[in-house]
């Protein structure tokens, strides 16, 4: 391929909202909410009518996932045991949207990094999990306020979305249709997460992460070519989240528990990770790529279980946290932006020449690799 056509990643940013919630913190909270519930109804627990919820502990959270705090752009409202989710003052029409706003800075970041002018930028793909609104289009909110004179859209693949986006930008540079795109995930994932669920409540995070793909003609010297990406999708109902604009029609279950985040653990973990790490092997395969040169795995920031199974069943041996670094600890889940953040963190350190993966997977399901080789 010539260089005007091969795809690079030029720069990357990130958002991270400043309040955190530790284990400590967010099991305080939901085992209040626990006792007052299981006292409200202790007549009807110990008739059998309704069962008793069971506490939280901070034991429990990190031996099932390798939590231990998140990133929240509301702690107060999460942690009341009256709310326990994110309370957003409604903005006007005119006003910039929160999704946009912690876009824009993630953008100007990537922007900054790879020292390029918005000018340069030909479109915006707005790649998550959970859009703000249907339309218009998250991207061309963006795109506006960052004064950028070309186009932009939505996509959502859950978890893989910006993996997925980084591939469809990478495509527009193959094929000429653009020379610099701006791929962003703004992931409020607190939203959409039952913070009254002991099996779930401690997942996710807030964050916002951009991905600058460019062709290599106009990169920086210090770039990450995009060796090649794939991507895949089953379906699956193991996890899912029900609420859209048809919950309208039925609004005595607006308040259900699968308008929220729901999923079956076990199933995914034992269907997901041999997906996974199988679609890796046989695109680094394909590519001639011998899976043990890899020298970093930038995997979904998930669950630190899955994660270590996958780089285990690519590289051959238990991986260091050199070869596959960990964000899921202070960061939680925060779905599309997790492998991002991660690569973001920690790649400065590799030489020129070095191979890498970065790799999302989750809802859908669906998954996603991009394979990149450090320049210069």
């Amino acid at each position: 391929m010539d260089i005007e056509h091969t795809p690079v990643i030029s720069g990357t940013g990130l958002f991270t909202p400043e309040d955190s919630i530790s284990n400590e913190e967010l099991v305080a909270s939901f085992n209040a909410f626990v006792e007052r519930h299981n006292g409200e109804h202790a007549e009807q627990i110990a008739s059998g009518e309704v069962d008793a919820l069971h506490p939280s502990s901070v034991e429990f959270i990190e031996k099932a996932s390798g939590i231990k705090s998140r990133h929240v752009v509301d702690k107060a409202s999460v942690l009341d045991p009256d709310t326990m989710c994110p309370r957003l003052p409604e903005r006007s029409n005119d006003e910039l949207s929160i999704m946009a706003e912690i876009g824009v800075d993630a953008c100007n970041q990537a922007l900054r990094q790879a020292g390029r002018d918005v000018t340069d930028v030909d479109a915006v793909l707005c790649a998550a999990s959970n859009m703000q609104r249907g339309y218009p289009a998250m991207a061309i909110e963006i795109q506006q306020a960052l004064g950028i004179d070309g186009f932009g859209f939505d996509m959502n693949v859950a978890c893989s979305s910006a993996t997925f986006g980084i591939q469809t930008a990478a495509d527009y540079i193959r094929s000429g249709n653009a020379k610099s795109v701006l791929v962003v995930s703004p992931e409020i994932t607190s939203g959409h997460l039952n913070w009254r669920d002991r099996d779930s409540h401690f997942i996710f995070g807030d964050v916002a992460t951009a991905v600058l793909v460019e062709s290599k003609d106009i990169a920086p010297a210090e770039h990450w070519e995009i060796v090649g990406t794939k991507l895949k999708t089953v379906f699956s109902n193991n996890i899912r989240n029900n609420f859209g604009f048809l919950n309208r029609t039925h609004p005595e279950t607006a308040a259900d528990p699968d308008k929220l985040f729901i999923q079956e653990g076990r199933k995914v973990f034992k269907e997901v990770v041999p997906m996974v790490a199988a679609m890796i092997l046989e695109e680094a395969g394909r590519l001639g790529i011998e899976p043990t040169s890899l020298r970093r795995m930038w995997l979904h920031q998930a669950n630190a279980g899955m994660n270590r199974l996958i780089a285990h069943r690519v590289l051959g041996h238990e991986a260091s946290e050199d070869e596959s670094p960990t964000v899921l600890d202070t960061y939680g889940n925060t779905s599309s932006a997790g492998s991002i953040i991660a690569f973001h963190k920690h790649c400065d350190d590799l030489a020129a020449g070095d191979m890498g993966l970065i790799c999302s997977f989750g809802a859908g399901y669906s998954a996603g690799t991009v394979f990149v080789r450090k320049s210069a």
